[in-house]
């Protein structure tokens, strides 16, 4: 087999902290290589010495056998490299076909050729079934919808080495597996291609070898046909990992109703004639292909959006036309979509990040002033309950991995004692172990009498989690149905708009 790639003895330090440590990895052409590890054990920055966005401190890059010079981004793709990020790297200001085209002609050029372009485009996102409106802001698309403007940015640029960092993070099972068969198609004509993933069953369909960091460290190397999801989810952690089991319990009264709710956005509807109950020890799963209406449904229940008809209450309150602010002191705590756009603020220091909310109560501000000596404790409880690896209250938090990240906004709305949590897609580029340890603590919530409304595009965890689950499709939702009466057939008719047999949604 040809090398198409060559990474030897990759080390990068970020100060004290080893991001890779002595990393050794080849790329054949025509494979498709699995990049494994916890949230954290330098997957990603591996990838980014590879695309340059990073120098590394030690070792070289070649690509076709030749070295590439460190921290050159674009040295990386003149030699053929494409990177789709894990996190959005798009104007939201600039259309679809913009954010495709931005960096890819040149200066000298006198005249944009957008036709050819979109010509182009369309082209791509048809054959990769990931479709786009090519005159649309970013700014107005969904984060699935974003995450397929990034893949279509990246195969734009026909790249002969592609790396994936979390590709289908937002996309529906149907949509990766599709993904993949057109990137296994693609590998055929000698593209080679390198996915970071912890989706276990999608690094079991679609690679051909596995490689699992752990720690900086390569750890061990697989062939795909030779391992099995228990084997590298325990290479990926250095422990078995088991998630935690929903057990039936009673279920009390109604917390969060919602009756025939209308939401609307620059005068689209994005919900349409909503209604749902959430009880008391009640997880709630919404599920559905991205786009179809759960921004605005967490935009909703976060306060970020209003009824425009209809009536929405939070323990007998009309909390319809409350703003965030009034959500949460009615007992509303949420997890959102996005962390890094909305839940976190990058620069701040965990402890900042960890009283955001709550900063105005008398525990963590007096006559003014933010009482920084609780605010530290409160944020050192949060780091040990929650398991928040290699932080600090001062450390800022840009600097965790998104499953620590994850685990901090977790704790910050579990730890107030919440009448309602809206966990938006909860575990979202997570890894096994760190998933296991969101359920856990949902699970627990549960079972303190908190109502739980679950918005996941994961089928499994759905499942798993809900005592009771309801589809969205095009802003509308179906009857609910017991989780243990949903089989992946029923919920694909769901998600389809089928709500019974003979009838579909409008």
């Amino acid at each position: 087999m040809t090398k198409v790639l060559e990474l030897h003895n990759i080390t990068k330090r970020f100060g004290a902290l080893t991001a890779n440590d002595n990393v050794t990895l080849t790329l054949d052409q025509g494979e498709i290589l699995a990049l494994l590890g916890e949230n954290g054990a330098g997957k990603t920055t591996l990838m980014n010495i590879l695309f340059g966005h990073y120098a590394a401190d030690e070792g070289q890059v070649k690509v076709f056998g030749q070295e590439l010079p460190p921290g050159l981004p674009r040295a990386a793709i003149a030699a053929g490299v494409g990177m789709v990020h894990q996190h959005f790297t798009l104007a939201g200001n600039l259309t679809v076909l913009e954010n495709v085209m931005l960096g890819s002609e040149p200066l000298t050029r006198l005249k944009s050729a957008r036709g050819e372009a979109r010509k182009k485009l369309m082209e791509i996102a048809d054959r990769f079934g990931l479709p786009v409106k090519p005159e649309a802001k970013v700014s107005s698309l969904s984060v699935g919808e974003r995450q397929r403007v990034e893949i279509l940015k990246a195969l734009y640029r026909d790249a002969r080495v592609l790396i994936l960092d979390e590709p289908t993070a937002v996309l529906a099972r149907p949509e990766a597996m599709r993904l993949f068969e057109t990137l296994r198609d693609m590998t055929n004509e000698g593209l080679s291609l390198i996915f970071i993933s912890h989706k276990l069953h999608e690094v079991m369909a679609a690679s051909d070898r596995v490689a699992v960091l752990r720690g900086g460290r390569m750890v061990a190397e697989r062939k795909t046909s030779e391992t099995s999801p228990g084997e590298l989810a325990e290479l990926m952690v250095g422990r078995k990992v088991e998630r935690p089991v929903r057990h039936d319990h009673q279920i009390g009264a109604p917390v969060l109703v919602a009756d025939k709710v209308r939401v609307e956005d620059g005068g689209e509807t994005r919900l349409d004639d909503v209604s749902f109950t959430v009880h008391a020890g009640e997880i709630l799963g919404i599920v559905g292909v991205s786009g179809n209406g759960q921004a605005a449904l967490g935009a909703l229940l976060s306060g970020l959006a209003h009824p425009a008809s209809g009536t929405l209450t939070l323990a007998d309150q009309d909390v319809g036309h409350l703003g965030p602010r009034g959500m949460i002191r009615a007992g509303a705590g949420r997890v959102p979509e996005d962390r890094h756009a909305e839940g976190v603020v990058g620069e701040l220091s965990l402890w900042e990040n960890a009283v955001l909310e709550r900063l105005r109560t008398p525990e963590f501000s007096r006559r003014g002033f933010v009482r920084q000596g609780a605010a530290k404790a409160y944020t050192n409880d949060l780091i040990k309950r929650f398991d928040i690896r290699g932080a600090a209250p001062d450390t800022r938090i840009r600097l965790l991995s998104g499953g620590n990240m994850q685990k901090l906004i977790l704790g910050r709305v579990l730890s107030n004692g919440p009448r309602f949590v809206l966990a938006n897609q909860p575990t979202r580029g997570l890894d096994e172990g760190a998933i296991a340890a969101v359920h856990a603590e949902l699970l627990a919530a549960r079972a303190e009498g908190a109502a739980i409304l679950l918005i996941s595009e994961e089928l499994e965890e759905a499942v798993a989690l809900s005592d009771r689950i309801q589809a969205i499709v095009k802003g509308r939702l179906s009857e609910p149905i017991s989780a243990d009466e949903a089989d992946p057939q029923r919920l694909g008719l769901m998600m389809a708009g089928v709500w019974t047999e003979d009838d579909h949604a409008a």
